[in-house]
Parts: C-alpha cells; sequence; structure tokens
C-alpha cells in the first residue's frame, strides 16, 4: 500500500494505537515491535476489538481484509506522520534537549496562547 493511500485511511480513522489496551473502536493498529513485545502476535485481538485496520510486517495465521501488510510496522507509522505533517501549512516548534522540555512546552503554550 503507497504512504498517500494509507493516509486516506488515516483521515477516515484518525486515531492510532499500538497498545491494544487502549485501542478503541475504529482506531488504526500499528503492531510495533520491542525488546520485550511483538504487536504483530495482536492483530486478532485489535480487529475483534474494533480496529478499523491493522498494520503488520510479519504474516498471520488468518485472513482479514483489514489488515495490512508492510515491510516494516515502524518505519510505516514514520512515513505516515511525514507525510501527514507536509499536508499541514503551519509553524512546527522544536524542543530538544535532557532536562527541562516539558516546562518549556507548556510556557510556550501558555505564550502562543494569548
Amino acid at each position: 500500500m503507497e504512504i498517500h493511500d494509507l493516509y486516506a485511511l488515516f483521515l477516515q480513522h484518525p486515531h492510532l494505537q499500538t497498545d491494544t489496551r487502549q485501542l478503541q473502536p475504529n482506531d488504526l493498529f500499528f503492531a510495533l515491535k520491542g525488546p520485550n513485545f511483538n504487536g504483530n502476535q495482536f492483530a486478532r485481538l485489535a480487529l475483534d476489538a474494533g480496529a478499523a485496520f491493522v498494520v503488520l510486517d510479519e504474516p498471520t495465521d488468518f485472513t482479514d481484509d483489514r489488515i495490512i501488510n508492510t515491510n516494516d510496522t515502524l518505519e510505516t507509522l514514520q512515513q505516515l506522520a511525514k507525510y501527514h505533517r507536509q499536508q499541514l501549512v503551519i509553524p512546527f516548534i522544536a524542543i530538544t534537549g535532557s532536562n527541562g522540555k516539558t516546562t518549556t512546552k507548556e510556557l510556550i503554550h501558555e505564550v502562543l496562547s494569548t
């Protein structure tokens, strides 16, 4: 699936989830992998919980029209985020560093809110 096709699905289902415990009906579920988990193992659970689509990078033991296969789920999620950002015509502010990010974010929010 091309990223613009996935983006069209995102526009129809704008809530993304990577944790089935937080999944709401019609969310898009991205099956991420980490050192202690593999989201691909929760694909059926996500669909049973009402996910609109699941994005996987491993084969499943079942078929469903709502499965989107990709080579790398994390990379696909990053591409979707980048594509979404490119559709927006608004300024962005990046806050980095090892200390004070949350405080700085809150201060910027207060200043820009006025």
